[in-house]
């Protein structure tokens, strides 16, 4: 980071992550120069978080910028640099990072091929697009991919916010997102299933009833992974677990599917034979 003491960012796609990571390093001295905002949404969140920041169109964003964040949808991060490449708007003189979990630097192929730095840094964190998520990313950690010099570039960008940066190759790219979204996007579904049943017995704030079972089992689990299981499998009472799927019968089938599917897996995982019975009710 010695030869860009200060660093003029230039932020491609006002989303959420991007606004919120370019506001964390204008923070720390890398001022947001110009964005690309096209929607209305777009427009009003860049002037929330990055208020000096200039709306530009994509190529003079980048005529601006020594950083340019390509923060767009992640199916349209390769075609993007491809046109800004060819436009000649992204140059060897350009560091230029992607937010995406599941893409490595291989979307930024045509970037490196003009010479560009370039880097995937994604951060392990579910943001908003407001300001409060800039406090949310210390200590965070940050997925890095990148090749050379641009790891040290990535590295010291996300100590500089205050994250905790974290290589992963560019081969395990996908893998490493898939545990990410697996882990937050699931547990959603999971933790909304429960609040359901629980609404349909009659308990009326569901989300407070399992708040504390919830954020108990979740230390447990980031604690000691399998060996925190506790419940009907763990115990290997199986009777209970049939009685659980006999009830489900009236309740909605992704539920009941999804109870079916996590009993198998949690099984496999306690190492529990299941029972004859069990396994028949497991399959209707």
């Amino acid at each position: 980071m010695s030869d860009h003491p200060q660093l003029r960012v230039g932020l491609i796609g006002a989303g959420r992550a991007g606004t919120v990571v370019a506001r964390a390093l204008e923070r720390v001295g890398h001022p947001c120069i110009a964005v690309d905002a096209i929607s209305d949404a777009a427009k009003s969140r860049a002037a929330t978080l990055l208020p000096s920041a200039d709306i530009r169109d994509a190529v003079d964003v980048c005529a601006a910028a020594d950083l340019i964040i390509v923060a767009v949808p992640d199916s349209a991060i390769e075609p993007v640099v491809v046109g800004l490449v060819a436009n000649g708007a992204i140059t060897a003189r350009h560091l230029v990072m992607h937010l995406s979990g599941a893409h490595g630097i291989g979307a930024l192929a045509s970037a490196a091929a003009v010479g560009a730095t370039v880097m995937a840094v994604h951060p392990a964190m579910t943001l908003h697009g407001r300001i409060e998520d800039v406090h949310r990313l210390q200590h965070c950690p940050f997925a890095i991919t990148a090749e050379g010099d641009a790891i040290h570039i990535a590295q010291a960008l996300v100590l500089e916010i205050g994250g905790e940066p974290v290589v992963i190759t560019e081969t395990n790219r996908v893998q490493y997102h898939a545990a990410l979204a697996h882990a937050s996007n699931h547990s959603v579904t999971l933790l909304s299933q429960s609040m359901e049943l629980l609404a349909r017995v009659g308990v009326e704030s569901p989300g407070e009833y399992l708040r504390q079972l919830v954020e108990a089992s979740v230390e447990g689990a980031l604690r000691d992974g399998d060996r925190a299981l506790t419940g009907p499998i763990a115990r290997g009472d199986f009777v209970t677990v049939r009685e659980h799927l006999a009830a489900l019968d009236q309740a909605p089938q992704d539920i009941r599917q999804t109870y079916i599917a996590l009993a198998r897996a949690t099984a496999v995982r306690q190492h529990r034979e299941l029972d004859e019975l069990t396994e028949r009710a497991l399959d209707q």
